[in-house]
């Protein structure tokens, strides 16, 4: 008899709860609450389980929000929970709760080649360390390593690093950007608010006024080719990606691959297909070499966030993944 477990994605927006079969990690029964109709976890959680009449006992739930200790408090919504008390309410004899990041990290181990898109390099190499990146509300960041037949995911917050500009057309964003905000990270840049920096950014270093776009008008009237500044900004956010993707092979040597995932980019793929953000990638001076090889990957899978959910529960329960 096959036995499940819960695994949950949850957002600000929507919760995304499934069930995960624990022996081949596969999803199913994936349905999405919006969570301003809830007023806790806990209640979303029972409304799917009593949907799905199975005797649940462990679950995995990711979260976009840091987790530290006991008590979660989410970024983007009010809900606030004791994970020890959520677990004990519902009777599981393990409950895991992740940021959304790690769950993607996890995700990694369990794609097929029908689930990504490369980006140049050769082959990844097995069990060798891993990096994943994604652009959205953020920019979230994380590393995968293999240790002893085990993945560890490496979370942080490599998103709020430095802004590294490598040209001059860079460096006339960062002036403009530190003369507003002071601090700029990469978030600044590589993010749904990032594209819209980069436009605001190009036109003042200009010494015009740029419009008050939203980050869906910059990408949509560059795609259209009905405006200059923001075909440039789009062009710009991809090469500043490769630059970025690039600094995450190179600090912990991602052998086993670079992944990008988020929302932003499969928005324009054909754009970002034909950008220049591979050759930025392995503009790396003396170690362009070092980098040239290693593969990057767009994930392509619907629920990224479930899958690793499911597979950081699964490796808990000692399954190898």
């Amino acid at each position: 008899m096959t036995k499940y477990a819960l695994t949950g994605d949850v957002g600000g927006t929507n919760a995304r709860l499934a069930l995960c079969d624990v022996e081949t990690g596969s999803i199913s029964q994936v349905k999405t609450f919006p969570t301003s109709d809830y007023d806790s976890l806990e209640a979303v959680i029972r409304v799917f389980l009593d949907e799905q009449q199975q005797d649940i006992k462990d679950g995995c739930i990711a979260i976009a929000c840091p987790i530290t200790e006991d008590w979660v408090e989410m970024t983007n919504h009010d809900w606030a929970f004791s994970t020890k008390l959520l677990k004990a309410n519902l009777g599981f004899d393990h409950l895991e709760i992740i940021n959304d990041f790690t769950a993607v990290s996890m995700a990694i181990p369990m794609l097929s080649a029908a689930d990504v898109i490369q980006f140049g390099g050769k082959e990844a190499v097995k069990d060798r360390p891993i990096a994943v990146y994604g652009a959205g509300t953020g920019l979230g960041v994380a590393h995968l390593v293999h240790v002893d037949k085990r993945w560890v995911s490496l979370p942080g917050e490599g998103g709020h690093v430095d802004f590294a500009p490598n040209s001059e057309e860079e460096d006339l964003i960062l002036e403009v950007l530190r003369a507003e905000i002071g601090h700029v990270s990469a978030e600044r840049v590589l993010s749904g608010m990032g594209l819209v920096n980069l436009y605001r950014a190009i036109v003042k270093s200009d010494d015009r006024v740029p419009e008050n776009l939203t980050p869906k008008d910059v990408s949509t009237r560059a795609l259209e080719d009905s405006c200059i500044d923001c075909r440039r900004a789009l062009a710009l956010f991809c090469v500043i990606m490769g630059r970025f993707g690039g600094n995450l092979a190179l600090t912990l040597g991602t052998f086993g691959g670079v992944y990008i995932a988020g929302g932003i980019v499969p928005r324009f793929l054909e754009f970002f297909k034909s950008s220049g953000f591979r050759a930025a990638f392995e503009d790396k001076g003396r170690f362009r070499d070092y980098v040239t090889d290693i593969p990057v990957y767009m994930i392509t899978h619907d629920q990224p966030g479930l899958l690793g959910a499911g597979a950081h529960l699964r490796q808990t329960l000692g399954r190898v993944l």
